[in-house]
């Protein structure tokens, strides 16, 4: 969606007691969350204020993001 932010609690609200334990006691997890968290900030603020960047650039954060939401994922359901 459009201008809106990608919480990866809200992502998986089934897995919120997970990713909260993983997030306090796996430093790579925490890692790869905060990376997640800062792409999608950086998009949402493209996204909502619609900042002059270009749709390259844009494409490349989303996948970035959506790459790190299955790492995300994978991690946790490994867990």
């Amino acid at each position: 969606m459009y201008g809106v932010r990608h919480h990866i609690l809200e992502e998986f609200p089934q897995l919120s007691g997970t990713i909260t334990n993983m997030k306090q006691n796996d430093p790579q997890f925490a890692t790869l969350l905060s990376r997640y968290d800062e792409t999608d900030k950086k998009i949402y603020g493209i996204e909502a204020k619609s900042r002059p960047v270009s749709d390259d650039y844009v494409e490349f954060l989303k996948k970035e993001r959506l790459a790190l939401k299955d790492r995300l994922y994978s991690m946790i359901t490994k867990s």
